[in-house]
């Protein structure tokens, strides 16, 4: 659903903070309503530690911080405050050697762990209670102690957001260190923190919301921040999408109330669209048909019919067209999957004729897989274990379509095939390239697997819910992200809601990717020999 399927988004900054006719609105409820208003985190003098130096370095910090032997409520709520503070002043590199420090020093005690389990060794002959409790002393010698620190901060005000944005940091540190030890050890504390953050952000404590144009201004403009997969280009363009005929629907969390933490986008139409533009480039109730492709840098200020009333005899399908965890450090906190069922249940009791049910959902990384296989087989022809002018990418039928965009006449098929694609010349004949495109795409849907699940990762998410790979849309989005990320093509995720239980279990444990024939078809003549 980084899913990103579920995807790392920055804020998108490129029109005003908030609408105009809302700004007296939101005014309004900043001021009389402190429960919609995150609290910042107390200074080191607020929390009762006044004169007091703050520590030079992170190590000095932490000791303070662990070295404690006061277990009241008082000191332990000041403790995690004092920790937020802390830490939220650190810049950089500072950051990195801190958490470097809390997950070396501040772990399990491996000493104890060593003397648990021989003593675990030597009470299996000493009678089944004994046994279990040198179990549980084991269980607890196992708990790292910044483990304990952080469910003490969770239970603090604006703590859980601490934490999530915490864990957003850990996940950058993993990403950057190249010392094997260091990301042990940072891995083992990111692991700890998923799986409290799994429990925290569980399907029951998670609130469904639909937002609307008259929802409070902040959470509105978040909307528009967190859009990854269809950037919204001015305040017209944000109106249709909450506007007749468009559902926008979040996930909120009770200790992160004005906080969005998955956004699902959704159209609600009579058919399955095969195309973006025809859901994101006008309001209103529109055919799936309707082929609407602007150019590349097309920016579309109208706001005709955004008032439109909606007519429910005519919404049978709804179309999920981008869905957007906003919060990094819930990367593997599975929320998507429930956001999409909740949604579903909520829309069959809004219209009782709706009964198709599907995404229209970006491929991104195919145009990058696709340059590196390219390069892979020019590397194999250059080296000599190529021989023949068709290849695992191009097929001998393939290689006169390519004539037409040839530089000069000896030049090689796979090298012309990479420029029009790096280049996007296709474009001057789109139909050409239409079958080698398509069909090298459903394989990069079907056939390519990581760790033999899907590697395309929004392909992953919507086949372990349960979605039946439908069908592949050509043209479907010739925007210039479209055009980098899949040379202009989409996919629709279908949900047969009878078949999805079943569908995820093939997929999760047999590693069964379920398929239309349109699909199979495409990615199997990849594999046909000539």
């Amino acid at each position: 659903m980084k899913q990103v399927l579920l995807h790392d988004v920055k804020p998108n900054r490129r029109f005003g903070s908030c609408r105009p006719d809302l700004i007296l609105q939101c005014r309004r409820m900043s001021s009389s309503s402190s429960s919609c208003s995150s609290s910042p985190l107390p200074s080191l003098e607020q929390n009762g530690h006044k004169g007091i130096q703050s520590p030079s370095s992170p190590q000095e910090f932490l000791q303070t911080v662990f070295g404690s032997n006061d277990q009241s409520t008082l000191s332990i709520e000041s403790t995690g405050k004092r920790f937020c503070q802390y830490y939220a002043a650190l810049v950089g590199d500072e950051k990195l050697e801190f958490l470097l420090t809390l997950s070396k020093k501040y772990g399990a005690n491996q000493d104890s762990v060593v003397q648990v389990s021989q003593s675990l060794v030597a009470a299996q002959e000493r009678g089944e209670a004994i046994l279990l409790k040198v179990e549980e002393r084991l269980r607890h010698t196992l708990i790292p102690r910044y483990q304990h620190l952080f469910s003490q901060i969770g239970r603090i005000e604006g703590g859980v957001k601490f934490l999530v944005d915490l864990r957003a940091d850990i996940l950058t540190f993993m990403g950057s260190s190249t010392v094997e030890t260091d990301i042990a050890y940072v891995r083992t504390m990111n692991n700890v923190l998923r799986d409290l953050l799994s429990l925290w952000f569980s399907v029951g404590l998670l609130s469904l919301q639909r937002i609307t144009w008259e929802s409070p201004c902040d959470i509105v403009q978040k909307i528009s921040d967190y859009e990854a997969v269809h950037p919204i280009r001015n305040w017209s363009d944000l109106k249709r999408r909450v506007g007749p005929y468009r559902r926008c629907f979040v996930f909120t969390h009770t200790s992160m109330p004005r906080e969005p933490v998955v956004v699902l986008h959704t159209a609600l139409t009579n058919d399955i669209s095969t195309n973006i533009h025809s859901i994101i480039q006008k309001p209103g109730f529109r055919t799936p048909e309707a082929n609407i492709i602007p150019a590349p840098d097309e920016s579309d200020n109208t706001v005709d019919d955004l008032d439109e009333t909606e007519d429910p005899n005519k919404i049978t399908t709804a179309v999920f067209y981008s869905i957007t965890s906003t919060q990094r450090g819930l990367q593997g906190v599975d929320l998507g999957n429930y956001l999409i069922k909740k949604v579903v249940r909520s829309l069959q009791a809004e219209f009782p004729r709706i009964y198709q049910f599907s995404s229209m959902s970006p491929i991104p990384g195919f145009r990058d897989w696709l340059v590196t296989e390219i390069n892979r087989e020019l590397h194999l022809k250059d080296i000599g274990e190529l021989k023949e002018p068709w290849t695992n990418i191009l097929k001998e039928d393939d290689i006169p379509s390519l004539d037409v965009f040839k530089d000069h006449d000896n030049q090689d098929p796979l090298e012309i095939f990479k420029k029009i694609v790096q280049s996007n010349n296709w474009l001057t004949s789109p139909e050409t390239v239409k079958p080698l495109l398509m069909r090298l795409c459903a394989r990069y849907l079907y056939l390519e697997k990581r760790r033999n699940y899907a590697l395309n990762p929004v392909a992953n998410f919507h086949l372990q819910n349960g979605a039946v790979l439908w069908r592949l849309n050509w043209m479907a989005d010739t925007s210039v992200r479209g055009l980098v990320k899949s040379c202009g093509m989409m996919v629709n995720y279908r949900y047969f809601l009878d078949q999805t239980e079943e569908n995820s279990k093939k997929y999760l444990e047999e590693y069964v990717i379920v398929a239309s024939q349109q699909i199979m078809d495409l990615a199997n003549s990849c594999t046909e020999k000539e």
